[in-house]
């Protein structure tokens, strides 16, 4: 991949000077790096990156990792990840809370949605708990 193109997370830098390093192993320093770079993963069709940075105790979370790595590359090959809107974001030592607009399709099919992730900092590196959705 170039290092040249945007980063798709929408921070309006490059990839290689925003979401690359999280990519390959640097922990975010904030829930909302974290956010964002779990954008990128899925834009990207990262899924070990997803799976690496979600709490245990996300309803989400498998124990099946290769059903679960397959689960998400299918989502990421069939989704366009168009945009990225930072609605609201706060941080606290241990726990935060970012809320998102992404705006998504599956063909002609509008899948975008409004969320208000939780965040935990366990061990020193921030994971994504959970998430409430609204519609968008």
């Amino acid at each position: 991949m170039s290092k040249y193109i945007p980063c798709p997370c929408r921070s309006k830098e490059l990839y290689h000077k925003c979401c690359k390093q999280f990519h390959e192993g640097t922990a975010p320093d904030s829930a909302l790096s974290l956010m964002r770079s779990r954008y990128s993963a899925y834009a990207m069709a990262m899924p070990d990156y997803i799976i690496d940075t979600t709490h245990p105790d996300n309803p989400n979370y498998s124990s099946d990792r290769p059903s679960w790595q397959r689960e998400l590359a299918a989502f990421s090959r069939i989704t366009t990840f168009e945009d990225l809107r930072i609605l609201e974001s706060e941080e606290g030592k241990s726990t935060a809370v970012v809320k998102f607009k992404a705006m998504l399709s599956q063909g002609e099919r509008d899948i975008s949605f409004t969320e208000t992730s939780r965040f935990e900092k366990v061990d020193g590196r921030w994971l994504y708990k959970d998430g409430d959705l609204e519609s968008a």
